[in-house]
């Protein structure tokens, strides 16, 4: 009897130490959304932004702190948080983690796809740790993301440091904003005409649309095809009702723009 007292009380010692730490970590994200706020910029548009990683490299420091938080995350943690908690703490991982892939090449870069070299690949350095173990940032999107959580939307929340890829938010992701901030995302995204517009008679997107478009077709808000998404955000695509209505009927061909895979500098 006293041997099983002895293990309760261990047990419920282990618990409220748990629920502890869970309680201390920051769902606000208040150091990392600092740094974005002073660091990341929108343009005139307000559809895309530039980052001064010269700034983020004067802030390193602050930087690999936020960055050592997250990954001093345990996995038990994690599973702790509720699905928008989870989704949150991912692409504030990804989008921290690519700042900090970037500034191992700053200034001496031109583009995310030099680092790795000419048979590598930058989404697949294994450079951070996270829940335990040593990761890379494929592991986040196509291993976490994409499969997991089946949020169509997050195509325009984590970002690849490219001009061609929807913006990289200013604050960050929370996970009672998130709803708010993935519609956001993809409201600014799909109005850029530099990255998404009628031109010729054809709807010209993203190629986001084509390499992921199975996210989309069996995704959120009942999408069944990629045309149901220009659809839903088809008053942000034009200022023309004729050509709102022809997105929203879904009667314009699709055709793929170039992606731009430059360094998102503030600097460019």
């Amino acid at each position: 009897m006293l041997k099983f007292l002895r293990t309760l009380l261990l047990v419920s010692t282990l618990a409220l130490t748990n629920a502890g730490f869970a309680a201390e970590f920051d769902h606000n994200y208040s150091a990392w959304n600092g740094l974005v706020a002073k660091h990341v910029k929108w343009l005139p548009s307000n559809k895309q932004t530039v980052v001064d990683y010269a700034g983020f490299q004067q802030d390193r420091q602050a930087l690999k702190s936020v960055l050592n938080e997250w990954s001093a995350l345990d996995q038990n943690e994690f599973n702790n948080f509720s699905k928008n908690q989870q989704m949150a703490f991912l692409i504030n991982a990804y989008n921290g983690f690519t700042i900090e892939l970037i500034l191992t090449k700053y200034p001496n870069i031109k583009s995310i796809k030099e680092i790795g070299g000419l048979f590598g690949s930058p989404w697949k350095q294994e450079f951070f740790t996270l829940l335990g173990e040593k990761r890379h940032l494929d592991w986040i999107e196509h291993e976490q993301l994409r499969p997991r959580y089946k949020e169509p939307r997050i195509h325009a929340a984590v970002n690849c440091a490219s001009i061609g890829c929807p913006a990289l938010r200013n604050e960050a992701f929370t996970a009672t904003k998130l709803n708010a901030q993935l519609d956001d995302g993809m409201r600014r995204f799909l109005s850029d005409p530099s990255r998404n517009r009628v031109k010729n008679g054809e709807l010209q997107v993203s190629p986001i649309f084509k390499w992921f478009a199975e996210d989309f077709e069996k995704g959120h808000q009942g999408f069944k095809e990629v045309k149901d998404v220009f659809a839903k955000w088809a008053k942000d695509m034009s200022s023309s009702p004729e050509i709102v209505d022809k997105i929203a009927s879904k009667s314009f061909p699709l055709a793929y723009t170039e992606y731009d895979w430059s360094l998102n500098d503030i600097k460019r």
